[in-house]
């Protein structure tokens, strides 16, 4: 992605609902030690829970599946309302203190969301959780195979991650993963979250966004590698003119248009990438025809 920086790892919800600054010992939470390698920071507040669980709106007869239940400040009054979830929890000793509760309602998937195939679990996808900052963009694309199947998804994020899938043209968070999302999804910020609403708090300030696929026909017939390959070159020189990123991929395509690069590639709209993605398709699809 476009002007990377190494991201901090994601605060994972856990421990029963605390005052803010109410956290007891540093790093144990409801005697579990957060894990430095699981970058696992649980979430204590009871107003930022409250406030999640309200926008998530979880009901009875919902297909839900969060990602990192850690303790459960978020899985417990989800399950309360929908009566049924599954969770996905990559550290072993977690999942198991899950599977022993032995909650009514409740399903333990243990592995890594990484390697999860989504779309298994079935249509109307509710999906939320605490996404590990480290790995927040590639967990997002994993989920862009099975975004027919998802109706919303609510993730806590990095701040600044969230400032860059919603930032407009000419910001200085617009980049390749605002064009990839927007193109994918509806997005709205939903709420910041402070680090003192953690234990132990992290480093970074948090946000919650909800995402909702955008219906197929919203997205032309376009196929995300395109536009992921598109880009990756427009991208990939930002503070030059797209003549010296863009231009030499373009020609290399074959494109004869006419699109205009004397202008950084954060100046260029979504709506502007889809239609050169989609110019691209059309050549490509003249080129291949017999006798073309």
């Amino acid at each position: 992605m476009s002007g990377r920086r190494r991201e901090g790892r994601a605060p994972r919800a856990g421990g029963r609902p605390r005052g803010r600054g109410d956290a007891g010992a540093a790093g144990r939470v409801d005697g579990h030690v957060a894990r430095k390698r699981f970058g696992q920071h649980f979430l204590t507040d009871a107003s930022v829970i409250d406030g999640i669980v309200d926008a998530i709106d979880p009901r009875p007869g919902q297909n839900l599946v969060e990602i990192g239940p850690g303790l459960g400040a978020l899985t417990l009054p989800v399950l309360a309302r929908a009566k049924a979830l599954a969770v996905v929890e990559l550290d072993r000793d977690l999942a198991q203190r899950w599977r022993a509760r032995a909650e009514s309602g409740l399903r333990v998937i243990e592995g890594d969301a990484l390697a999860l195939d989504f779309s298994s679990l079935g249509e109307d996808l509710r999906v939320f959780g605490n996404l590990p900052y480290n790995i927040s963009s590639p967990l997002l694309f994993h989920l862009f195979d099975c975004a027919e199947q998802v109706a919303d998804q609510h993730f806590m994020l990095q701040k600044e991650v969230v400032d860059r899938m919603v930032a407009s043209p000419r910001s200085a968070a617009y980049g390749r993963l605002s064009v990839m999302l927007q193109w994918r999804y509806r997005m709205w910020p939903v709420l910041d979250v402070p680090p003192e609403a953690f234990s132990p708090p992290p480093r970074v300030e948090s946000a919650v966004v909800r995402m909702q696929p955008r219906a197929t026909a919203e997205l032309r017939g376009l196929r995300a590698a395109r536009l992921q390959r598109l880009t990756a070159a427009a991208f990939s020189q930002r503070r030059k003119l797209l003549r010296h990123g863009l231009g030499p991929w373009l020609q290399e395509q074959g494109y004869e248009g006419d699109f205009d690069l004397q202008r950084r590639a954060e100046e260029v709209g979504v709506d502007e990438y889809i239609e050169l993605a989609l110019e691209l398709r059309e050549h490509g699809a003249a080129s291949a025809a017999p006798g073309a």
